[in-house]
């Protein structure tokens, strides 16, 4: 962690989105990146590209994202694009609004190309946080957390627009969430297990045990246990004893 800075808001973000065939990183392909490039808070520079999937686009994508075959004739292929996405990866944190499926992809399609994703860099989720700071919303997609907090998505489903938006979310939660970088991610993954845990006891209504549902995977506490709905990692600490507790 010594090559990052202390404070998250002073780390260079990537901000990234991909469009897809479908949803199986195996065996869908890209068909769109975007990757927004964030420094203090504000958009330094924008990357985004059409790739020619060398697959069918499915009509039902077509319809979502407005991306038609004939706008994929003559763009590279993602093997001809790799390096330089690869490139726009290094040396910043990395976000996703729903990370885990750009994510999937993005490290699937570098796979292939003999490349791989940087594990190291700081990574966002800032569907997370919304999922954290708006328990009783019914939807938590982009476009609804965007409207909520007052930021315009001019063209959903389209990746440079939607990675610029998903970075923009993100600093807008800044006043909620702490300020230094390991204490952000030690949070951020105590929610993402909680989240995790509760979404997990739901599928078991259905049928299916617990210990599936979990993949086996310990919920880990960690330090960030104490945390719970509090972002501040010193005032949760105060207010978890008892004692403090009964003095407010």
């Amino acid at each position: 962690m010594s090559q990052w800075p202390q404070k998250w808001k002073d780390l260079p973000l990537a901000v990234i989105d991909v469009e897809t065939t479908g949803l199986d990183s195996e065996n869908d392909r890209v068909i769109e990146v975007g990757i927004i490039r964030f420094e203090q808070g504000e958009v330094v520079e924008s990357y985004g590209q059409l790739i020619d999937p060398e697959c069918e686009v499915p009509e039902e994508v077509v319809e979502l994202t407005g991306i038609k075959p004939e706008d994929l004739e003559g763009k590279p292929t993602f093997a001809e694009v790799a390096d330089e996405i690869h490139q726009r990866l290094q040396g910043v944190g990395i976000v996703a609004y729903n990370l885990s499926f750009d994510k999937g992809f993005v490290a699937a399609e570098l796979e292939r190309c003999g490349l791989a994703w940087p594990d190291e860099a700081p990574s966002f989720d800032p569907l997370i946080f919304a999922r954290q700071f708006y328990k009783n919303l019914r939807r938590k997609n982009l476009g609804t957390i965007a409207d909520k907090l007052g930021i315009p998505l001019e063209e959903a489903h389209r990746a440079t627009h939607d990675a610029e938006v998903a970075g923009h979310v993100l600093y807008a939660f800044a006043d909620r969430l702490p300020e230094n970088l390991q204490d952000l991610l030690v949070l951020q993954a105590q929610w993402e297990n909680a989240q995790a845990q509760e979404m997990s006891w739901r599928k078991n209504d259905s049928g299916e045990s617990l210990a599936d549902a979990l993949g086996e995977q310990p919920i880990g506490l960690g330090p960030g246990y104490i945390y719970g709905d509090e972002a501040d990692p010193l005032r949760a600490l105060y207010t978890s004893v008892p004692e403090a507790r009964d003095r407010d």
